[in-house]
């Protein structure tokens, strides 16, 4: 079917061409000046004929041309297409705008040449800006001022958040890792989440792999996304757009980040703080497991096991039941049993918890 029509368009510009250039290119020239030839309906059937025989030539370009233009707008972000089409739009009115001021001046190469110039390059860099500057075009129109309403007893009501921050964007760790269909459930997540084409294709690409234990972790966040979405009551969104032109998945996250106005949400300390450099909203799943774990101050006492050597000389290693590192200065000699350790320091980052402490009994013998 588009081979047909791009060979009607052949045929139609070549008719019209054929009756304006043919008489100035061939007729008069050789002077040809027959009747039968020198008029408008022969002209415009050679034309037609000419550029016809070119189709079986060149349609094969052409229609590789339009598949691959068709294929680049349909990939590309309904927000990169909306803002290019804009600029290009203001792009061609300024250069209308400046094309009719220069029309003015009688002479010839103003009248001709540079009204084509200003109309290619004013909407070429149109296109370029309203492209390229899409993200802060929708942080513009979609900011929503805080503003407070009066109330009848005097309080203030704080505005809204606005809709966009309610897009929860997931990245392949946090989808592996699980733990996030469990937070979905107890209705801590609320707004819609937002699972990227690019992420599903890391999963399946993850899940497809040689390695067992990757394969597994793969179908492992492939199963987890099916429980969101059919056992969870929350709003799952899949976008299917991609930004071509970035090559890592975690950079066309944040950049999908801009795009929506959302929050990612994830467990990698690295994107974490990628998203914190790109002024992207980011929620790490490792800092609320860190915040609804019992707080330890320096002081406290506790049971624990002693299960390891610790990487400094004497030092042992013991685990809370949430997971959480001890780190027993000269714990090495009670490896196996349960001491009582005094807590000395708590270390707390993105990446987890760790709490430093002593052996109980040390602390007296230095005592004494």
């Amino acid at each position: 079917m588009l081979k047909r029509i791009i060979q009607v368009c052949f045929l139609i510009v070549g008719g019209t061409l054929g009756i304006f250039l043919l008489p100035e290119l061939v007729l008069i020239p050789f002077n040809l000046d027959y009747a039968f030839i020198n008029n408008a309906y022969v002209t415009a059937i050679l034309g037609a004929i000419i550029f016809y025989a070119a189709t079986f030539w060149a349609i094969k370009y052409v229609v590789n041309f339009i598949k691959w233009a068709e294929d680049s707008l349909v990939r590309a972000p309904v927000t990169d297409l909306l803002f290019g089409a804009l600029g290009l739009i203001i792009g061609l009115i300024v250069a209308f705008l400046v094309g009719v001021a220069v029309t003015d001046i009688e002479i010839p190469i103003f009248n001709t040449v540079i009204p084509i110039l200003l109309t290619l390059i004013l909407g070429y860099l149109g296109f370029q800006v309203g492209f390229t500057k899409r993200d802060e075009l929708i942080q513009l129109f979609t900011r929503n001022h805080s503003a407070t309403k009066k109330t009848d007893n005097g309080e203030a009501a704080a505005a809204e958040v606005p809709a966009s921050k309610h897009h929860k964007i997931l990245d392949t760790s946090v989808i592996i890792d699980g733990r996030i269909a469990d937070i979905c459930q107890t209705g801590f997540l609320d707004g819609e989440i937002v699972i990227p084409q690019f992420v599903l294709g890391e999963l399946q690409h993850i899940a497809d792999s040689s390695d067992a234990l990757k394969r597994n972790r793969g179908r492992r966040g492939l199963d987890i996304l099916n429980r969101i979405q059919k056992d969870i009551p929350i709003k799952v969104t899949i976008y299917e757009g991609d930004f071509e032109d970035i090559q890592e998945v975690d950079s066309k996250l944040v950049k999908l980040a801009k795009v929506l106005n959302g929050i990612v949400v994830t467990n990698d300390f690295n994107l974490n703080k990628v998203c914190d450099l790109q002024g992207v909203q980011v929620l790490n799943i490792n800092d609320l497991a860190n915040a609804v774990k019992p707080v330890v101050l320096p002081g406290e006492e506790m049971l624990v096991q002693m299960i390891k050597d610790g990487k400094e000389q004497n030092q042992g290693i013991a685990y809370l039941d949430d997971g959480t590192m001890i780190v027993v200065e000269d714990g090495k000699n009670f490896i196996g049993k349960n001491i009582t350790v005094i807590v000395t320091s708590v270390l707390q980052t993105s990446a987890g918890r760790m709490i430093f402490a002593k052996p109980k009994s040390y602390g007296k013998e230095k005592a004494l």
